[in-house]
């Protein structure tokens, strides 16, 4: 497969992220619907959290300065409902007390054995926040605890970003339909569509397109109203791999032919204005394309902020080998904690991929690694 230019995957990326505005649209929704979205609004707080002094233990409420003195060999006695109010964790605490002994430093009666100072065991007004203070920023991608934090501020709305709507486009005059059985399923599109969901982006389905340049044209037309516009094959360079030629005449290409292994014939582009993404067709390199491109794109579109990979440090069951000048993605099954290669090249073989862990991502100045090395497993 020869390309006129092989572009460096950090390189293509980057000029594909630049090419991208990320979505304006906004929507307002219950806080129940939040989780995982991301703010369009700063929350800021209009009340103390808490509202007012609150026991912090189970027991009694006192005067710090009535309980100095007693310890376990000298107990001091109060009267309850006069120098002492029983609590429970959260209860207020009258405005002449300030201080909890907790109910295992007391004796029946009620007889103190430790002296406590000041805000012992208190939770006080505005200790978790303060009325006026910002809570989350605008570009906060919520997580459970967030919204949990937003209902304690009594706030039962959210102003969020709009979740990207990306028109999916399976191509090839071999593909069939999923409850067909006389071709090549369609998978790959099924499988961008989830991803898609995943990274925060709304999937819209599209038939399959025959391989043909004025059909694919008429398809990617009919789609820019989207805000991305993802094609599974066609991008190679074959008599009828026509996607990238399409998307030059109909607007910009940016990229075609990646320094990616397996993903090579990755192209990217802008057609009037709605980022295109074409991947290859082959299942593994597809997927790959999607990791390295898609989820970056999808991200930026919904203001979503980049997450890290999930890493997993082990030792290389075998050696693999690998081509300079290329990021490579080899699959490998992780028993203890020893990766052992699955499949070091095969981009149509999904198998590879689903009795796979995760990936060991070769960089490209290296021609390989050995037994025995220690290596990041990106997890899957």
């Amino acid at each position: 497969m020869v390309f006129k230019r092989r572009t460096r995957v950090d390189v293509a990326k980057k000029i594909f992220l630049e090419h991208i505005v990320p979505i304006k649209r906004t929507e307002r929704i219950p806080i129940e619907e939040a989780n995982n979205r991301v703010l369009a609004e700063e929350i800021v707080s209009e009340i103390d959290i808490p509202d007012r002094k609150r026991a912090a233990m189970d027991g009694y409420a006192v005067r710090a300065e009535d309980t100095t003195g007693a310890s376990l060999s000298n107990h001091v006695l109060l009267r309850e409902g006069v120098d002492c109010v029983r609590v429970n964790t959260g209860s207020s605490i009258p405005d002449d007390m300030d201080a909890v002994v907790m109910i295992e430093d007391t004796l029946p009666g009620v007889e103190i054995c430790a002296a406590v100072h000041p805000n012992k065991h208190i939770s006080l007004i505005g200790e978790d926040v303060c009325q006026g203070d910002v809570v989350f920023g605008d570009g906060h991608h919520l997580r459970a605890c967030d919204i949990a934090m937003l209902a304690m501020l009594g706030i039962s709305h959210v102003e969020v970003y709009a979740r990207p709507v990306v028109a999916i486009i399976p191509t090839g005059s071999e593909l069939v339909s999923r409850d067909e059985t006389n071709g090549i399923r369609e998978t790959n599109g099924l499988m961008t569509g989830m991803y898609i969901e995943k990274w925060g982006g709304i999937p819209v389905y599209r038939d399959i397109v025959i391989d043909d340049p004025d059909l694919i044209k008429e398809e990617i037309l009919a789609s820019v109203d989207c805000d991305a516009i993802i094609l599974c094959g066609g991008t190679s360079v074959g008599e009828r791999d026509y996607v990238p030629k399409v998307i030059e005449s109909i607007g910009d290409l940016l990229v075609h032919g990646v320094a990616l292994s397996p993903g090579k014939p990755t192209a990217l582009g802008i057609v009037r204005e709605t980022p295109v993404l074409s991947l290859p067709g082959y299942p593994v390199a597809c997927l790959i394309a999607l990791l390295e491109f898609a989820r970056p794109a999808v991200q930026r579109l919904g203001h979503v902020p980049p997450e890290p990979d999930r890493i997993l440090r082990a030792r290389l069951g075998a050696k693999i080998a690998s081509k300079i000048g290329y990021i490579t993605y080899t699959r490998v099954q992780v028993r203890g904690n020893v990766a052992h290669p699955v499949m070091t090249s095969g981009a149509g073989i999904l198998s590879s991929v689903t009795r796979a862990d995760g990936f060991v991502i070769i960089k490209e100045e290296l021609e390989g690694l050995d037994c025995g090395d220690e290596i990041d497993v990106v997890w899957l």
